[in-house]
């Protein structure tokens, strides 16, 4: 079976073709304009879905070397994510599907990243501990199943990945932050700053007060500090939050009783966080699993997996009445 997988949750608009678990064709424009505001403008992701979603179709088909009548089956982001961009992947899986005489599935964005890691490890399997770690979501959660999830902990503010951003709009960065932030911190020193490690009560995350601590830091600072010591600040920051996700999955993994652990979505694509992670658990005989890189962040890969999985089980379409919706829960 040949799934179309489409994802436009926030301002990526990406498309995928996977045939079972093999990924024929795996696209993804990132838009570049909301770079110049310093984070994501939802009517400008809106359009901006709008100008891709058609030719980034032709050309995922062509890398694939597939016909539209070969697509057995659309999945599709249903949500969470902005409602503009999400009905701009939902009204064109729709609309095929419907033309084509297709069966359509609306998906969870944010189960789509743990089928990311089930798709790409093979040696995962259930139960195990993930955590999604984004710019939107920092959620923890033991997977017990397919469809079995148990909700762990999550934000009660900033997002890893949001307090990352922001923090590199405080370093003069470009949004998104993230991966300058990871090559400024290869060549910093960690401990030239001791930052809190954020530890709210439970297993949630907190990282509003660590922004707000990089904030202060640099106020003490003259600008030429600030520039001498860039590499140093960013280093300090990112120990500081990879600490904090590491302290609460520890904690979080001793209460599962779990001996595996899974890191997905954007922030795990960062090495410096992931060795980390491995070097703690390790010796713990935990086993940390996360997804290629290019499957962290969001993608079309991982919304066609799940949803084949789903259509599968159900035997199925979903009914083309139902709607998008950008504030569905997870787990």
């Amino acid at each position: 079976m040949i799934t179309l997988g489409i994802e436009t949750s926030c301002d990526d608009t990406s498309l995928a073709l996977l045939s079972g678990r093999k990924i024929l064709a795996n696209l993804k424009k990132e838009q570049l304009i909301h770079s110049k505001f310093g984070g994501v403008v939802p009517e400008l992701a809106s359009r901006e879905h709008i100008r891709y979603i058609v030719p980034l179709f032709d050309e995922v088909l062509k890398q694939a070397n597939v016909s539209e009548n070969s697509i057995d089956l659309v999945a599709v982001t249903k949500g969470p994510g902005l409602i503009g961009s999400l009905l701009t992947g939902y009204v064109f899986a729709k609309s095929w599907a419907f033309c084509r005489g297709k069966p359509y599935v609306g998906v969870n964005h944010l189960e789509g990243h743990l089928y990311a890691g089930l798709l790409d490890c093979e040696e995962l399997d259930f139960p195990f501990l993930t955590l999604i770690i984004s710019g939107g979501n920092t959620l923890l959660f033991l997977a017990r199943d397919h469809g079995d999830y148990l909700a762990l902990g999550g934000t009660r503010d900033d997002a890893a990945g949001e307090a990352i951003d922001k923090v590199g709009t405080m370093l003069g960065l470009k949004y998104p932050a993230g991966p300058e932030i990871e090559k400024l911190a290869e060549k910093g020193n960690s401990r030239f700053i001791s930052f809190p490690r954020p530890s709210p009560p439970g297993l949630d995350f907190s990282y509003s007060g660590l922004k707000t601590a990089v904030l202060y830091a640099l106020k003490e600072m003259t600008e030429d500090e600030k520039i001498e010591k860039k590499n140093d600040i960013a280093a300090s920051f990112l120990s500081a939050l990879t600490d904090s996700l590491i302290m609460k999955s520890s904690e979080a993994l001793k209460v599962c009783g779990c001996i595996k652990l899974l890191l997905t979505g954007g922030v795990a694509a960062n090495d410096l966080l992931f060795n980390k992670f491995k070097e703690e658990f390790r010796p713990k005989k935990i086993s940390v699993f996360r997804p290629k890189k290019e499957l962290c962040g969001d993608n079309a890969a991982m919304i066609a997996y799940l949803g084949s999985f789903i259509y599968c089980k159900n035997g199925e379409s979903d009914d083309f009445s139902q709607k998008a919706d950008p504030r569905s829960k997870f787990p």
